[in-house]
C-alpha cells in the first residue's frame, strides 16, 4: 500500500527529532503489502522447437541435378591467332591467298577456319581445338584445316543442331581480303553444309598497330549461333 504525503512529513519529522534529542526513533507497527508478481510464463511451459522438428531438417537433401534439357539454340564464339612468315602460304577459308608471307602453323595455319572450329566446339560445349587436334601429334603435321572443320561439324550434327547463322571477321594489315571475300564465303558455307545466305564474312585492318597492324600475324573471330534440328 502507498504512503501518503501527510504520514511522509510526520515521518521525517520524527527522524530529525530523534536525531536531536538521541531519543530511539520507534516506528509504529506498519502492515507492509507486497504486489503479488504477474505470473511470468515457467521456461517447462514455454513451446519448444526441437531440431527434428524445424522445417527442412529432416527433409531429403536438396541435391543440384543437371538439367537434361536440350536447348533450342546455342551460342559460340572463337578466336585465332597465327604469326606471319615469309615462305608460307596464306590460306583463309581454305582458299590459298596470294601474299609474300603466311601462316607459320603446325597444320596449314588457316586462321579464319581455325577459328570457325573453335566457335562450334564452344558452342556445344566441348573442348577447344587445340586439345581436340593438338599440335603435338604428328598427325595434323600440315594437315588441312577443312578435316578440322568436318569434324567440328559431325560433332554438332551428333549433337542435333544446324547452323543459324556465322558473323566472321578477320584482322591482317595486308593483303586486301575483299577482291577474295565472296570465294572464301563460299567455300566456307560449302565446308560446313550452310546456305550462303547464313554465313557473314568481314574484314579489317589494324590501322598499322602492332603485329597485326605492321602485317607480322594475322587474327580472326567468329560469333556462331547453333540451332536444335
Amino acid at each position: 500500500m502507498a504512503t501518503s504525503s501527510t504520514q511522509l512529513l510526520l515521518l521525517s519529522s520524527s527522524l530529525f527529532h530523534s536525531r536531536i534529542t538521541k531519543t530511539p526513533l520507534l516506528l509504529p507497527a506498519t502492515k507492509i503489502c507486497f504486489r503479488r508478481p504477474e505470473k511470468s510464463l515457467s521456461l517447462s511451459c514455454r513451446p519448444s522447437i526441437s531440431a527434428s522438428s524445424a522445417v527442412g531438417v529432416n527433409d531429403e537433401p536438396v541435391t543440384s541435378k543437371k538439367s537434361t534439357k536440350t536447348l533450342p539454340f546455342r551460342v559460340g564464339h572463337g578466336f585465332d591467332l597465327h604469326r606471319l612468315e615469309p615462305g608460307y602460304p596464306l590460306i583463309i577459308g581454305g582458299i590459298d591467298i596470294p601474299h609474300d608471307r603466311g601462316c607459320e602453323a603446325h597444320s596449314d595455319g588457316d586462321v579464319l577456319l581455325h577459328c570457325v572450329v573453335d566457335a562450334i566446339l564452344g558452342a556445344l560445349g566441348l573442348p577447344d581445338i587445340g586439345q581436340i587436334f593438338p599440335d603435338s601429334d604428328p598427325k595434323w603435321k600440315g594437315a588441312a584445316s577443312s578435316v578440322f572443320i568436318k569434324e567440328a561439324v559431325r560433332l554438332m550434327d551428333e549433337a542435333g543442331y544446324e547452323i543459324g547463322n556465322l558473323d566472321a571477321t578477320l584482322i591482317l594489315q595486308r593483303p586486301k581480303i575483299s577482291p577474295h571475300k565472296e570465294t572464301i564465303r563460299t567455300n566456307l558455307s560449302k565446308l560446313l553444309g550452310a546456305d550462303p545466305s547464313v554465313v557473314n564474312l568481314k574484314a579489317k585492318t589494324h590501322e598499322k598497330v602492332d603485329s597485326l597492324g605492321e602485317n607480322r600475324s594475322i587474327a580472326a573471330h567468329t560469333v556462331i549461333l547453333l540451332m536444335k534440328k
